[in-house]
């Protein structure tokens, strides 16, 4: 039982049982160090099968690439132009080669198989033989004159083959070719249409028919054609066209630009803004209104087109400045010059540097200044079209005097203003924002509205003005009646008293022929006692407004210049007029002499007048010039004077900076020297004994203050200059400084002229202001406040 119940096991043999320190070493020790190389084996077959596909992966890429770039080469190698950029020389890649090169003749007689007309080849490099442009051409349907129109342009190269060089013709590849189409009418017309036309719905193309290369200093590299047209309209001619470029670095080429110009002129490349490229322009002038366009050569960062045309435009302001956005404004009105000039004044303020962009603007406006300049001083047949021409630059008071000498030619210049499509409003609109109070120009808003809304609207415009003068509504009352047929008062009314100031001198011997005189068969002669005076004329009155010198606007007729100079200066009912003169003793000298006759020579008014010999001027330093003045033209102002330390008293803090601001003055002249400003105390000390004159010269109704200066004054500041130092003060005279109600300097004697200074205030008829009669080198002038450009003027 017991032998049944036992198990049987198999016994296992002794050679096979394994020592116990055996399977400790064999076994257990083994399997730790296979886990450590099965990692790092791991590591390396996967880094290895990962290469092997990367390698694999990358094989396969190449050589689909290569294979996609040979179908291209096979069946289109142009496609693969790209891989020229990184060939070498010797491996470069035919384009455009992939057919037969052809001779001339070959070429000539596929276009004509194709119903196309080969043009005349126009050279691209200075060997016309190695490559050039070819106009294609084909006829117009249902044309029976000019019928060739231009349809492609072809660029061929010569080939350098042995196979083809050794012929006796050349052989030409193909290089590039460009579509070309005509401009639509809609485009080629739009210049001359107004802001009221309607665009045409349908689109009509205008054949282009020439092809011209641009000469004469384009930019480089590369070659600029002109593809052009010509419609003609009425008696209009219009040219228009394209531009094409040929870029030599990537054998294409470019359209850059669609132009039309309603005159027939051509664009031309010139030097606009001063840059070493020269700029394209483009010019669209109807009539005497000039419109240029100009394009510059820009750079862009794409392949195939590395350059653009970019236009000069005035629609954004290139500086964030009011002057400079009010100059941009009135240039868009058409107010060329008056912005050039403002401009002008501008890059001045910046000591001449502008920004690019800016200076583009610039120059831009510089450009059609310059044309309606030109416009206005020519000579023109009829007074309609003089009038045009000086509205368009500005000239408002030149325009006046035309219409005022031409009261039979009213209805032509009425007609002009009827015919007129916003051009001169705008500009006497634009005018009057910037001036309101400008007489010239409400005149000309007045006979604008008048013709084209009717007088009711004049009444009312001209009742809406506050600051419009009593003298200056009658003067535009009297234009109004000229518009009607009315006015048969004479141009300038000769019962204005004459107002005149000028420069006095006395000479010996004067030429008959040189003067202008009513009664010109009468000799000039003197009576008893009597010397002749040359008056040089700094300013006077018309009857309606002040002019100074230079006269350039006073434009007597041809005939009867005499008695039109009567009239306007009134002498006719006013002849007389004071000389007077400065003692040594700081006394006044008057006398009465007659004005006999008058002398315009260029920009420069005299006078010849007779009378009572005076003591001459020494031409010592302390003494006035002469002075020449008839008895209406001046109303002299003398506010009192008080001492600064008086100022002070009323107006502590103002004298405070009122007298940093002298100090400084006084330093940028050199009267003082530089450096630190003395303490508020020390300044007090030393100049409180000034005099000053309070009184408003800038009609704000807030004061000015006006502070006169001795040279003696400047000695005792006890702190001299080398300009000072060993100076006799005695023999220099007072000077004077102005400052404003903000104590800023807005006059000053302490100039690089040694020789200017103010001489008095005065009050002029039909100003508001008060006007400086300011003694110069030569002369004396009459300076006004310009509220525009802040300053006197």
């Amino acid at each position: 039982m017991a032998n049944r119940s036992r198990k049987l096991t198999p016994k296992t043999s002794k050679q096979n049982k394994p020592h116990a320190g055996m399977v400790k070493r064999v076994v257990k020790k083994p399997q730790k160090k296979l886990k450590r190389g099965s990692w790092l084996s791991s590591m390396l077959a996967m880094s290895t099968t990962g290469c092997a596909y990367a390698i694999l992966l990358t094989s396969a890429s190449l050589i689909m690439a290569f294979a996609w770039i040979s179908v291209l080469f096979i069946f289109n190698p142009d496609q693969v132009s790209w891989l020229n950029k990184i060939l070498p020389a010797w491996a470069q890649i035919p384009l455009g080669k992939h057919e037969r090169p052809q001779t001339l003749k070959q070429i000539q007689l596929d276009l004509s198989k194709k119903n196309q007309i080969f043009g005349e080849p126009l050279p691209l490099h200075q060997n016309a033989e190695d490559s050039f442009l070819l106009p294609v051409f084909q006829q117009r349907a249902n044309c029976q004159s000019d019928c060739k129109e231009l349809v492609e342009l072809r660029v061929y190269e010569r080939s350098e083959e042995l196979e083809f060089k050794s012929q006796s013709e050349n052989y030409y590849y193909l290089a590039t070719q460009l579509p070309v189409t005509g401009s639509d009418e809609s485009f080629v017309i739009s210049p001359s249409l107004d802001g009221t036309s309607e665009p045409q719905d349908i689109s009509i193309p205008l054949p282009l028919t020439e092809v011209q290369r641009f000469e004469g200093g384009t930019p480089l590299p590369g070659v600029w054609f002109n593809l052009r047209g010509q419609r003609q309209q009425g008696t209009d001619a219009f040219a228009y066209g394209h531009v094409v470029y040929y870029n030599p670095e990537r054998t294409n080429l470019l359209q850059m630009l669609s132009w039309t110009s309603p005159n027939g002129q051509l664009p031309k490349w010139q030097q606009v803004t001063g840059d070493s490229t020269k700029e394209l322009v483009v010019d669209q002038t109807i009539g005497l209104e000039p419109h240029l366009q100009v394009y510059q050569v820009k750079p862009l960062k794409l392949f195939l087109k590395p350059i653009q045309l970019e236009a000069i435009t005035l629609k954004s302001s290139a500086l964030k400045d009011s002057p400079y956005q009010n100059a941009l404004s009135i240039a868009c009105s058409g107010l060329w010059t008056p912005a050039f000039e403002w401009l002008k004044f501008i890059q001045k303020q910046r000591k001449g540097v502008l920004p690019e962009a800016a200076q583009a603007q610039m120059d831009l406006i510089r450009l059609h200044s310059q044309l309606t300049k030109t416009q206005a001083q020519k000579n023109w047949a009829s007074p309609s079209q003089e009038v045009l021409a000086d509205l368009i630059d500005g000239r408002w008071e030149k325009a006046l005097q035309v219409f005022e000498a031409s009261p039979h030619n009213a209805q032509e210049i009425v007609t002009l203003l009827k015919a007129d499509e916003k051009r001169l409003w705008n500009r006497t609109a634009a005018a009057l924002r910037v001036n309101p109070n400008r007489p010239e120009v409400q005149a000309w808003f007045a006979l604008i509205l008048a013709v084209q809304q009717g007088e009711g609207h004049v009444n009312s415009w001209l009742k809406a003005q506050p600051k419009i003068t009593k003298e200056n509504l009658a003067y535009i009352q009297d234009l109004l009646a000229r518009l009607k047929g009315e006015g048969t008062k004479s141009q300038i009314s000769s019962t204005h008293p004459s107002q005149i100031v000028g420069t006095v001198q006395p000479i010996t011997q004067v030429t008959n022929t040189e003067w202008l005189q009513p009664n010109s068969s009468a000799d000039l002669k003197l009576t008893d006692k009597q010397v002749w005076y040359q008056v040089e004329v700094s300013a006077f009155h018309d009857g309606k407004r002040w002019l100074n010198s230079p006269f350039e606007n006073l434009n007597p007729p041809k005939t009867d210049a005499a008695t039109f100079f009567w009239k306007t200066l009134g002498i006719t009912s006013d002849p007389e007029i004071q000389i007077v003169v400065w003692l040594p003793n700081e006394e006044q000298k008057i006398t009465i002499a007659a004005i006999k006759a008058v002398q315009l020579r260029g920009k420069v008014l005299r006078l010849l007048a007779a009378g009572p010999k005076i003591p001459e001027n020494q031409n010592d330093v302390l003494q006035p010039k002469p002075l020449a003045l008839t008895n209406a033209a001046l109303q002299w102002v003398q506010p009192s004077p008080i001492t600064l330390q008086q100022l002070h008293q009323q107006n502590p803090q103002g004298v405070k900076v009122m007298l940093s601001s002298v100090w400084q003055s006084l330093q940028q002249s050199d009267e003082v020297p530089g450096g630190a400003i003395p303490s508020f105390e020390q300044m007090q000390e030393k100049l409180g004994d000034w005099p000053v004159q309070v009184i408003d010269l800038t009609n704000n109704a807030q004061p000015e203050i006006i502070l006169t200066i001795s040279a003696g004054a400047i000695a005792s500041l006890n702190q001299p200059t080398s300009k000072i130092q060993g100076e006799n003060t005695e023999k220099r005279r007072d000077r004077t400084i102005i400052l404003s109600d903000s104590n800023e300097v807005i006059y000053t004697d302490f100039t690089g002229n040694d020789l200017q200074r103010l001489s008095a205030f005065a009050k002029l008829s039909g100003v508001q202001s008060l006007a400086l009669l300011v003694e110069n080198a030569h002369n004396y002038s009459l300076r006004r406040w310009s509220e525009k450009n802040q300053r006197f003027e």
